[in-house]
């Protein structure tokens, strides 16, 4: 079948104007951080599961492969085509609707394309909370989220998408539909078909609308910014927090001074919380549902004892929302500051929490010796384990030739992972990115288990290909 033929048919089924061909395609041939650029035969953006079902019936039917896309934010060229020009892009973009919103049942049940701001706002209207929060999220999809198995802020109290999740619909690589949006917390009837598709990155099939879990809303929150002497204190206090408070510990995040640096240097209104410079810092929250709960007056008590010990050298803690939404603003806009910055060699890794000073101490000292002028980057979720650990150097022409050593970099970082019992990749996925590293990491018996079951459901490997395995 002619090009033409084939778009025709695509037009057919979802419109004229959601087939895009030529420059109007621009913007879905790139990846978020400028790294990955490929071709397509089009991009094509249905709006209704039954018209993706059919987008991939035709694309099976003539043996064209496909590459499913949310928003586009990912950060290791999963949803970006190759450069050979023979996919199709399936943009989940106007799948927007949110289907159901059950306040009994606690569950939200949303279309791929939702954004994941619109969700947490439709939550929000109905005085309920969906927990999943990171810095993209005014224009990362639900899909996407899902297919990344999307972790952020909010991991140690409430859980990734994951366990963010209780049932999804999803079209198969045959282009069948999976009506599997049961909102069960109990379902003991066999494999729970779910989790294949959750964090699997298109290639097992696209997933076009869930049902997620709701939870209570906070009605009170204590935010502090705090300078720690090092990593081992950070979660030390980490440990204290979580025995004092519980599970009103709602985010940990760890900074390093090169990341709030960054961050100072390239977002405008950036300011430093603190007077005097430290070498780490953590940001740490309290959330309760009861309003009059007294976490401000809890957190100072358990913060003066932590600087009595030495811990803790500095605080600040937010008097009011706007400054809440400051020291938030502060950690979020890493990445973004990094972009602005340059490239870099990043690092998505988790180990366990007990290890994370370890690693530091080790992957610093070992980068060191190898590169002398590197700059570490370090920031991440460490009430889970989960670091971005990124390397570059200042100078531009310095760092073109740093990047070119990206391998070298890797193997350090990632080998003293494995050393750990760590994993390569904590959130952002595969992809394209460690597709090939990942060999290195994972066990035979793994990676033929994987293969296995994508051999069992997309046998002919039109699905997302050269992406994950």
């Amino acid at each position: 079948m002619s090009a033409e033929a084939f778009n025709r048919r695509l037009t057919a089924i979802v419109g004229e104007a959601a087939v895009l061909t030529g420059a109007d395609m621009d913007a879905h041939l790139t990846d978020w951080r400028g790294r990955y650029t490929g071709r397509a035969r089009c991009v094509v953006k249905p709006a209704t599961t039954e018209e993706v079902a059919a987008v991939v019936a035709l694309c099976v039917e003539e043996r064209i492969p496909m590459v499913p896309q949310g928003g586009n934010t990912g950060l290791v060229g999963g949803a970006t085509p190759h450069h050979d020009g023979n996919e199709v892009v399936i943009n989940l973009s106007r799948m927007r609707r949110i289907r159901e919103i059950d306040t009994a049942n606690n569950t939200l049940t949303a279309e791929a394309g939702c954004l994941l701001a619109e969700v947490q706002a439709t939550a929000a209207d109905a005085d309920r909370l969906f927990p999943l929060s990171l810095a993209a999220e005014g224009s990362c999809e639900i899909g996407g989220n899902l297919s990344t198995n999307a972790g952020g802020v909010a991991v140690l109290r409430y859980g990734n998408m994951r366990e963010l999740t209780l049932g999804i619909e999803a079209v198969l690589p045959d282009g069948r539909i999976w009506h599997g949006l049961r909102g069960l917390r109990k379902d003991n009837t066999g494999y729970d078909l779910k989790h294949l598709f959750i964090g699997a990155e298109g290639t097992l099939g696209i997933i076009t609308a869930a049902v997620l879990k709701l939870f209570p809303r906070p009605r009170n929150a204590a935010t502090a910014w705090l300078a720690v002497r090092d990593p081992a204190a950070a979660v030390e206090l980490l440990s204290c927090l979580r025995g004092a408070c519980g599970e009103r510990v709602t985010g940990f995040e760890i900074v390093a001074r090169p990341a709030l640096e960054l961050v100072l240097k390239h977002i405008p209104g950036a300011r430093d919380p603190l007077a005097a410079a430290s070498p780490w810092y953590v940001l740490a929250e309290l959330t309760d549902t009861l309003a009059d709960a007294d976490l401000a007056g809890t957190l100072e008590t358990i913060l003066a004892a932590e600087i009595a010990a030495g811990r803790v050298a500095d605080a600040a803690v937010a008097q009011d929302l706007a400054q809440r939404q400051a020291f938030w603003q502060l950690r979020e806009n890493i990445s973004e500051a990094q972009r602005i910055e340059g490239l870099s060699i990043k690092h998505d890794v988790a180990v366990p929490v007990s290890r994370i000073a370890e690693f530091i101490s080790r992957a610093d000292a070992e980068l060191r010796r190898a590169f002398p002028a590197v700059r570490i980057v370090c920031f991440g979720h460490i009430g889970d384990g989960n670091l971005h650990y990124n390397l570059s150097r200042p100078e531009a022409a310095a760092n073109a030739e740093f990047i070119a050593q990206t391998p070298q970099a890797n193997r350090i970082v990632h080998d003293i992972v494995a050393e750990l019992g760590g994993s390569i990749s904590a959130e952002h996925g595969l992809g394209q990115l460690k597709r090939a590293e990942i060999l290195r990491y994972k066990s035979a018996v793994e990676m033929d288990l994987m293969r296995a079951v994508k051999q069992a459901i997309d046998p002919q490997g039109l699905m997302n290909p050269g992406k994950v395995i």
